[in-house]
């Protein structure tokens, strides 16, 4: 296997990694109040403030269109952990198509990114390192994704000729 797979693998597990602390810092702040995760820095860099947010399950956009109660209104560190589950296993494909979906799953991240990150700047005025981070991973996965899709490409014409 190629670095191209093995850096998308590696992306992906510290995508997931964040994506679970994400998911046990919402958690556990629902549990107790108190609970004052590592990233909790001060009143404006506070992770847990951002993920126990309207914003921080269903991307904010979820409960008013399809209700509080919905499937998919869950915390946003969980749809994390699904994307990056998928473009890993996706990853150990060499198919044109498996390039093309982990390409589009990447630009829908990327797209969440900079919507998150607007909010989180703009309307939650917080400085949340784990999105941060996440929003890192986003944008090197979909610069790798674009080298496998371009890379695919021109391995299948340079069969065909």
């Amino acid at each position: 296997m190629g670095a191209v797979v093995w850096l998308r693998v590696l992306l992906c597990i510290t995508g997931l990694g964040l994506s679970i602390y994400a998911l046990h810092v919402e958690t556990s702040k629902v549990k107790n109040k108190d609970f004052k995760a590592l990233c909790d820095i001060n009143e404006h860099m506070s992770c847990s403030k951002v993920f126990a947010s309207k914003y921080g399950t269903g991307f904010g956009l979820v409960e008013p269109v399809l209700g509080k109660n919905s499937q998919l209104n869950v915390p946003n560190s969980i749809f994390g952990i699904l994307f990056y589950t998928l473009v890993c296993l996706i990853g150990f494909s060499s198919s044109k198509f498996a390039a093309f979906l982990n390409l589009a799953f990447s630009i829908a991240s990327c797209f969440g990114s900079l919507y998150l990150g607007y909010i989180l700047y703009f309307v939650l005025h917080d400085v949340c390192l784990v999105c941060l981070s996440t929003y890192v991973v986003n944008a090197l996965l979909l610069v790798l994704n674009i080298i496998s899709f371009g890379q695919s490409t021109t391995t299948k014409k340079s069969k065909k000729e």
